[in-house]
């Protein structure tokens, strides 16, 4: 088994295509087909079932492509730190439920690098996804919280996908809304002066319960809720039917924009701890991009919390 044969593998599992895999690897395909029918005799299982339509990934392909994207991001690692620069394009990728904070830190990285040099991801997508997307290496970190209410569920399926949760800041739930709305002159507000308003919350796959979503208070019974996928969507309500989001407080003006307000929940619900931290995959040493993505967003809350 060679580091070239785990790349290749890699490559047809993320293009679908022999084709593709081939053309994208500058090589001919019956190179590739034949270095990846050698791999699959010397580990005694079809990592890849073929067909008319592409290739699929078999159960056991999964696996083995998890374990090789370890052994290549930790050679990219290593030849970071230690070797000399090579021309294979890098990859880093984010996933992350909707915080401004994790895009404004990772807009500077991007600033920083190259983007002829390397291929970035931002995703901004729901609390599974995050969870798989850094479980299957498909980004390097993500970032999400938990509270007290589904802090179990949460660890579990971390531990599962062997994960690590390193905190970041603990805050208290506080109240985004538009600065033209009608309680935007207040410092403080509780639910039953929210309760005429409608109330944003970002949608998570069909099939997660409740634990999974990712405002504090989620498992609250809101009079009036309306059920969003991006961000933009969610400042374009605020803005136009005085809606609100609970949030962490940790908010860039400079990305969502000024026109916004930030108020304290008050009442036994306003205690209510949100632990917002990264996940990282267990044993595996971040890149050094990675590391510099990391000190890019403590020192993006440093800044926010000093304001």
């Amino acid at each position: 088994m060679t580091l070239q044969q785990l790349i290749y593998s890699i490559t047809i599992s993320e293009s679908g295509s022999m084709n593709k895999a081939a053309e994208c690897l500058f090589i001919s395909q019956p190179t590739l087909t034949k270095a990846i029918k050698e791999l699959e005799s010397e580990i005694g299982f079809s990592i890849f079932i073929r067909s008319g339509r592409g290739v699929e990934l078999t159960g056991d392909g999964r696996d083995f492509i998890i374990y090789a994207k370890q052994v290549c991001q930790q050679y990219d690692v290593l030849k970071d730190k230690f070797g000399t620069k090579g021309n294979r394009r890098k990859k880093f990728g984010i996933s992350t439920q909707h915080y401004s904070f994790a895009l404004k830190a990772f807009t500077g990285l991007v600033l920083k690098y190259d983007t002829a040099d390397y291929d970035f991801a931002f995703r901004e997508t729901t609390t599974r996804d995050v969870i798989d997307d850094v479980g299957n290496l498909k980004s390097e970190i993500g970032i999400l919280f938990f509270s007290d209410y589904n802090s179990k569920v949460i660890e579990k399926d971390l531990r599962d996908n062997d994960l690590v949760f390193t905190p970041l800041i603990e805050c208290k739930a506080c109240v985004y809304l538009s600065k033209n709305h009608p309680l935007a002159e207040k410092s403080s507000v509780d639910f039953e002066e929210l309760s005429p308003y409608p109330c944003i919350s970002f949608e998570q796959r069909e099939s997660d319960p409740i634990y999974y979503s990712e405002e504090i208070l989620a498992e609250k019974d809101y009079r009036r809720k309306i059920t969003i996928n991006d961000r933009g969507s969610a400042l374009g309500m605020i803005n136009e039917l005085n809606a609100y989001i609970l949030c962490s407080g940790i908010i860039n003006d400079d990305i969502n924009g000024a026109g916004y307000k930030m108020l304290r929940l008050r009442g036994e619900e306003g205690d209510a701890v949100m632990h917002i931290g990264f996940v990282t995959k267990r044993n595996i040493l971040l890149s050094k991009i990675g590391e510099e993505y990391i000190e890019l967003l403590k020192e993006n809350i440093k800044i926010k919390q000093r304001l």
